[in-house]
């Protein structure tokens, strides 16, 4: 059964096709004979309960600077739709939360992956803390107190804001670090929500590993390693990506992760885990789809769909 499929995402010409889910999704539909269609966020509206958005149909080839062809633009009812995929990058911002109560209108008439609802009420690093005993330990907050008591617990730190993404403004402050004050006082003037505080984890330089979950069940994985000098794993920022295999801990982590996510409908879940530590849950547009096949892993387009279609055919 071909299926319509709308791509809410960040403008398809600024994209690096190598390491984007979004566009590994787009070809596995395209191969599955489904149709394409591709909108910014900036184009939804909505009148009453009817939610629009100016789409263009489109054709994609693994390809960089070569890999899109888009046709004639049209303004499209999404609810006449099958599948939208909610795949623009962070921040998670109000704008981001505003596109999510829009796409509410129409879930699950029209199947919006993941869930906006659950997309919106579950951020990344506060979704996390449902599961902290599998957590590092983690402070949320911005009071300096709270701070200076668990840096004096816990020496080592990492401060990073609580909506931040692909590792920008992630830092690591020692037990005597004279930068302390300086960066709480950054912190303090650039991020008005709380900041997420957690003990150092030394073995972050052997690799922060990205788990893709589809509807609850482990798919691939894919371990990210610094590049030398960097705490930060995210590829964005020079982390490279090696081959990777489950632990028995990583493996109890994604079985107690399951049955929530697919309660959540949240179809595609990427969660990331240092030395057995559940850090993140990632469900606005979790990375590593192309990373785990380039590896030789499974294909995890292929399993998103294969879960989307029996969604649709039921």
């Amino acid at each position: 059964m071909a299926l319509k499929v709308a791509v809410q995402m960040d403008h398809i010409s600024s994209i690096k096709i190598a390491g984007d889910s979004a566009f590994a999704l787009m070809l596995e539909a395209q191969a599955r004979g489904h149709e394409l269609y591709h909108y910014t966020p900036d184009r939804l509206a909505m009148r009453g309960n009817t939610v629009t958005a100016s789409v263009e149909p489109v054709e994609v080839r693994d390809i960089q600077g070569d890999h899109f062809t888009l046709g004639e633009r049209r303004r499209a009812d999404l609810a006449d739709m099958d599948v939208i995929l909610m795949r623009q990058d962070p921040p998670f911002d109000m704008a981001y939360v505003a596109a999510t109560h829009m796409l509410e209108k129409i879930h699950p008439g029209t199947l919006v992956v993941n869930d906006p609802d659950h997309v919106r009420n579950a951020p990344e690093k506060l979704f996390v803390t449902e599961f902290s005993d599998l957590m590092p330990p983690t402070l949320i907050t911005r009071d300096r107190d709270e701070i200076d008591a668990f840096r004096k617990e816990h020496g080592d730190i990492v401060m990073k804001p609580l909506f931040g993404h692909g590792g920008a403004a992630v830092f690591r402050v020692t037990e005597d670090d004279l930068n302390y004050g300086s960066l709480y006082d950054f912190f303090a003037v650039t991020f008005r929500e709380p900041w997420v505080v957690q003990a150092f984890l030394p073995n972050v330089s052997k690799g922060d590993k990205r788990i893709l979950l589809v509807d609850g069940e482990f798919a691939g994985a894919v371990n990210r390693v610094p590049a030398e000098g960097d705490l930060r794993s995210n590829m964005v920022r020079g982390g490279a990506a090696t081959e990777a295999e489950l632990t028995d801990r990583e493996r109890e982590i994604c079985a107690r992760l399951g049955p929530s996510l697919r309660e959540r409908g949240l179809i595609l879940v990427g969660i990331d885990v240092i030395d057995g530590y559940l850090t993140e849950i990632n469900v606005t547009a979790p990375t590593g789809i192309r990373a785990v096949a380039k590896l030789g892993g499974p294909n995890i387009a292929a399993k998103v769909w294969d879960v989307v279609e029996k969604k649709c055919s039921t």
